[in-house]
């Protein structure tokens, strides 16, 4: 056994002279995959596209969350009559309602339209990429990272790419 850790030892010591032979060639590069969908022109008329797609629901949404806002004003009032306050109350309470229903309608389509545009700007985004990482002779491209030095950030390329 002690022969065996006293071969691997020798071993990895004539290993250590071939290490910075290969690191020195080795590339890598990184990608803020945020940042391409916050700052390419695709994702800017996207986000545009969508705030005008999406817009009249928004404002509907808007007029229930004001009419909410003023049930609570004269609920809060002590002169309502009993049934004024009893009609109040059902209002608001069928105004929320409504508002949950329609707010979480909103986001879900929403998102799914985000996701259908973005698939376009995630695909170009892919093959810009690829086309710097073969262009450039990377050997690695990762998408997340903790922490990155800037010196590898290709996104300021692939973002002039994609604008192209």
């Amino acid at each position: 056994m002690k022969a065996w850790k006293q071969w691997l030892a020798v071993l990895s010591l004539a290993a250590l002279p071939v290490l910075p032979t290969h690191a020195a060639d080795f590339k890598l590069g990184f990608i803020n995959v945020e940042r391409i969908y916050r700052e390419a022109g695709a994702s800017i008329a996207i986000y545009k596209k969508l705030d005008q797609e999406f817009a009249v629901r928004r404002d509907e949404l808007k007029k229930m969350e004001a009419r909410a806002k003023d049930l609570e004003s004269q609920l809060g009032k002590n002169s309502l009559s009993q049934d004024d306050r009893k009609r109040f109350e059902r209002e608001y309470a069928s105004l929320d309602r409504d508002y949950r229903a329609k707010s979480r309608e909103f986001g879900e389509d929403y998102n799914q339209r985000r996701n259908e545009e973005f698939a376009g700007v995630t695909e170009r985004a892919n093959r810009a990429l690829k086309d710097i990482a073969q262009r450039e002779q990377y050997d690695l491209i990762l998408q997340e990272a903790a922490y990155i030095n800037p010196k590898y950030d290709l996104t300021p390329q692939v973002l002039k790419e994609l604008d192209k």
